[in-house]
């Protein structure tokens, strides 16, 4: 048995089989329904259900709450329809030029910018073609069945090597192993591109990106991406972490400031040594964009980095700024094994 979805306000149309998710038949159709995580953690893919009803698997409370569930709003990775439905999302496109592959790298190189990051990059097979969006992610497939998900932080333009930043989380086996014993030349397995976390190009609003510590790199992979475009929407970024050498990459928004003429840079640090000399912004990253900017409602935000600052930015912004909620692009941090 299948249902009919019809997506508005785009009018396309697609099948959902038995057994099969709103976002799994949407994706297999090609249509770029929005989406994070895929096992309702993240609320990435959280739209409305205007006509008919569905049934959701498993999921978290964070990420659809009662007052959503009220509203008629559902996370399309995790709601199966009972029956024929019409939903309302705001689709991205290029999804149908994208094919997800399971696909096999080489570590081209390991370099360490401070104590608790890896920039991992990664070669593919000469004879094999991977087509990505900046902003997407991918999953490494692991001997034990197990998935752990990095963003890309190069674009599309400048892709000979995929580049990923990893953080050092004690305790955490796949950062663990990479930290400890991952060596250039070894052999991984991942799949990819996932994720909808890119570039909505049919604005002209000039975009707010906040990143979080090692969510800095698919906001890299953006900045890059509309640079080699040569949009000319203005970009600020604002970068949260602890101390100043938690700014790991420092060198290539600096470069930015040089080479992007429409582009501001505002980093924040949480909790500055006494050794970092900072007299710059201190505090959360997202009260710094409260305190900038006292109307957001002809902005877009794209916002990456641990779910609480996500989460916290989102409601800010949106209650005490005036941000229209569907122009809030996010990509919340899951914890492996949530």
């Amino acid at each position: 048995m299948s249902f009919h979805v019809t997506v508005q306000p785009s009018g396309r149309q697609f099948e959902v089989n038995e057994e099969e998710s709103i976002l799994q038949a949407a994706l297999r159709e090609g249509i770029g329904l929005p989406y994070g995580c895929r096992s309702g953690a993240c609320g990435s893919c959280k739209g409305k259900v205007l006509q008919g009803k569905v049934n959701h698997r498993t999921y978290q409370s964070s990420a659809l709450t009662e007052e959503d569930l009220n509203q008629g709003k559902a996370l399309f990775c995790c709601a199966m329809p009972l029956g024929d439905l019409i939903i309302e999302a705001r689709e991205v496109s290029g999804f149908k030029e994208m094919q997800i592959k399971k696909l096999p790298c080489r570590v081209e190189s390991l370099e360490r910018p401070n104590r608790d990051v890896v920039v991992l990059k990664l070669k593919l097979p000469a004879n094999e073609k991977f087509d990505f969006m900046a902003g997407q992610y991918i999953d490494f497939l692991l001997k034990d069945g197990k998935r752990r998900s990095f963003s890309l932080a190069n674009s599309p333009h400048d892709a000979a090597l995929l580049e990923l930043h990893i953080r050092h989380y004690p305790g955490g086996s796949f950062s663990e192993f990479v930290f400890s014993e991952l060596k250039e030349r070894a052999i991984l397995r991942f799949e990819g591109p996932l994720g909808a976390f890119v570039l909505r190009e049919d604005s002209d609003k000039p975009m707010i990106f906040m990143a979080g510590a090692t969510g800095f790199a698919p906001i890299k992979g953006l900045i890059e991406y509309a640079h080699h475009k040569e949009l000319a929407r203005p970009m600020t970024l604002y970068w949260g972490v602890q101390s100043k050498a938690d700014l790991y990459q420092i060198q290539i928004v600096e470069d930015w400031l040089m080479t992007i003429p429409n582009f501001t840079f505002v980093p924040v640090l949480s909790n500055p040594l006494p050794e970092d000399g900072w007299t710059g912004r201190t505090g959360l990253v997202h009260q710094a964009v409260l305190d900038d900017f006292s109307d957001l409602s002809g902005y877009q935000v794209y916002a990456c980095g641990a779910s609480r600052m996500v989460e916290a930015g989102f409601n800010a912004f949106i209650e005490q700024r005036g941000l229209p909620e569907h122009e809030f692009y996010s990509d919340p941090f899951v914890p492996s094994g949530t």
